[in-house]
């Protein structure tokens, strides 16, 4: 038997690799595709065109336009002069910050200094993380120049943001990225190898050799498992070097999730081509479970705002499951509290897909 499973994952790999273009497909194109989306997936908003109005003797606003500016997030819009609301209505600015016509000092030895922030927020999403931004800075701003300045009955935070502290995206997004990425690669491979196969009429010889139907599941899936490790390797290492994602967790843990994770989807793709008759239906069927299981795992949109009947499917996503692992993995550390439930999920689902995929390839080959 081990002979039998030795000569088919040979034979796989010879086909599967023997073209040259196929391995930039399977090792260059998934580091591309990595930096692609990492580079252009960025929920942080710059560029933001800004308006300070202030009286010309403030020079505590003055101080506090700096600030702001130096951030390099807001570019300087000149509205002396001009009506706060017109600015916004011109389109010339994204925001308008108002300071006390009296001047920041003297209200805040009043006990607070109330600042206006108009904000166009036909953009929703920008219009919170400019008030964000701002209120960030300002706040900051104000605490180090007036200690004692707190508007009436407002809580004071001393926040200290954790795992990611400069809350770049890229930290948070590039392991759900790697996620799409093997998933995309892992369920396509095995799907249309296997199609392949009954595409060329190869698929029948193999059904009249004599070999057990175990040497034939082990032959056409382990091949895609390596493949999807030294995959995996590839992608990750990017993300570390390229994007400066950290690695805070055991290696180890990091593999052994990897592992189950790619078994998943190798099934899944197993399963997918026990009802592909071509390649064709094979790459269509591997789209029909890829596109969905991507929105539903959290990456793009938060599982907490879809309606109840997706959460459900969001909930035997393995894609969600790993994600959740990989980044408590690389971003947290090694805890277990943090990353067993989703892994001992995980194995479930790796069971289970395992279990139905062979079931179905077996029907297939009888």
């Amino acid at each position: 038997m081990k002979q039998v499973i030795l000569g088919f994952i040979k034979k796989e790999f010879a086909q599967t690799l023997r073209d040259p273009v196929m391995r930039i497909f399977l090792f260059v194109a998934p580091v591309i595709q990595l930096c692609i989306f990492g580079f252009a997936i960025n929920t942080d908003f710059k560029n933001i065109n800004l308006a300070v109005m202030s009286s010309p003797s403030d020079a505590t606003a003055r101080q506090l336009s700096e600030r702001i500016f130096a951030t390099g997030w807001f570019n300087r819009v000149d509205s002396e002069g001009t009506d706060p609301a017109e600015v916004l209505q011109s389109g010339k600015a994204d925001a308008v910050l108002v300071t006390p016509a009296g001047g920041i000092d003297r209200e805040a030895r009043r006990g607070s200094a109330v600042l206006q922030l108009l904000i166009d927020a036909q953009n929703a999403t920008k219009a919170r993380a400019v008030e964000s931004y701002v209120q960030s800075i300002a706040g900051a701003f104000l605490a180090e120049k007036f200690p004692g300045a707190r508007p009436p009955g407002q809580a004071v935070f001393d926040v200290r943001v954790l795992y990611n502290p400069s809350m770049e995206t890229p930290i948070f997004m590039i392991p759900g990225i790697m996620t799409l990425i093997m998933c995309l690669a892992t369920v396509m491979l095995t799907s249309m190898s296997i199609a392949r196969e009954k595409e060329l009429g190869t698929f029948e010889s193999i059904i009249a050799a004599p070999l057990r139907n175990m040497e034939i599941i082990l032959g056409k899936t382990v091949p895609f498992i390596i493949i999807g490790l030294v995959d995996a390797v590839f992608i990750m290492a990017a993300g570390m070097i390229i994007f400066g994602v950290p690695m805070r967790g055991s290696y180890f843990l990091l593999f052994l999730s990897t592992l189950v994770f790619v078994c998943t989807t190798v099934s899944i793709g197993t399963l997918i081509s026990t009802f592909a008759a071509n390649q064709q239906q094979a790459m269509m069927g591997t789209f029909l479970f890829v596109f969905p299981a991507m929105l539903m795992s959290g990456v793009f949109f938060p599982l907490e705002n879809m309606p109840l009947v997706l959460k459900f499917f969001a909930y035997i996503d393995p894609l969600k499951y790993f994600i959740t692992v990989l980044r408590s993995v690389m971003l947290k550390g090694s805890i277990p509290e943090l990353y067993w439930p989703d892994l001992g999920i995980l194995v479930l689902m790796m069971f289970a897909a395992v279990y139905v995929a062979a079931h179905r390839f077996r029907q297939t080959l009888n």
